[in-house]
């Protein structure tokens, strides 16, 4: 099958969404005076948690930390903290910054984690971005586009590259609370002035502290149940410091 694509300028993928940043598109985007949100998800190093078919994906792009008498595997995204439109579109629906836009803008509609398809009724691009007379983006399952191949596969490094640097941002901000994978996220939104500051002395590192101790906040008792009985440490007060994003029914 073929997928055809080509961007109609309508801006609508440059609203409400929040744009996943690597750690240095993170610092320019506090620098440029924006809000970066933090998410966080883990899974238990043994498997709970874990997607076994992601299984070689997850593990790439986390960091373990210890998580009571149990290991965990931390996954932390930056990303640019936009409801509604983003603070860089101007009033065409055009980039102020496009020349130097983040990664996962330039690969936009593709996704970053391989195992996600790239599904058109997905996106927000109206029909007519898909037409049959727009150029070719996807032909046999194969990317046509070589630029975009070697985007993608700098995001994807990227996020390997930056997670351990991540964990110790994260702790420097004193954010230490995580929510189990495929059960939720943990969102903070740090002070940007402490959050470049954190950035800038981690950067400045010879040595690598060992990793602070995390807890898992969680959807309901099953799932601490479960978590509990492997080790990890479940927290049971409310969040104050942090919302808890649920992905499943509760």
């Amino acid at each position: 099958m073929s997928t055809h694509f080509s961007c109609v300028g309508c801006g609508k993928c440059c609203t409400d969404h929040h744009v996943p940043l690597t750690l240095a598109e993170a610092r320019q985007w506090a620098a440029d005076g924006g809000q970066v949100i933090v998410l966080v998800e883990a899974f238990l190093a043994d498997g709970l948690g874990q997607p076994e078919q992601q299984r070689d994906h997850v593990l790439r792009r986390s960091w373990g930390v210890p998580s009571g008498h149990a290991e965990a595997r931390i996954a932390i995204t930056f990303a640019a903290y936009n409801v509604g439109p983003c603070r860089n579109l101007d009033e065409d629906q055009l980039c102020r910054i496009y020349q130097r836009r983040p990664l996962v803008c330039r690969i936009y509609p593709m996704e970053i984690n391989p195992h996600i398809p790239l599904r058109p009724e997905a996106k927000d691009c109206p029909p007519e971005a898909w037409q049959d007379t727009q150029p070719l983006l996807i032909v046999g399952g194969q990317l046509q586009d070589p630029e975009l191949v070697r985007l993608i596969e700098a995001s994807r490094q990227a996020d390997r590259d930056d997670i351990q640097a991540k964990e110790g941002i994260c702790a420097r901000l004193g954010i230490h609370t995580t929510a189990l994978k495929g059960d939720g996220f943990t969102a903070y939104l740090p002070l940007m002035s402490a959050f470049a500051e954190a950035i800038d002395q981690v950067q400045q590192l010879t040595h690598w502290p060992a990793a602070s101790e995390w807890s898992f906040h969680v959807s309901g008792p099953t799932i601490a149940g479960q978590l509990q009985a492997e080790g990890a440490r479940v927290v049971s007060e409310a969040a104050t410091t942090y919302a808890f994003i649920p992905l499943q029914a509760v």
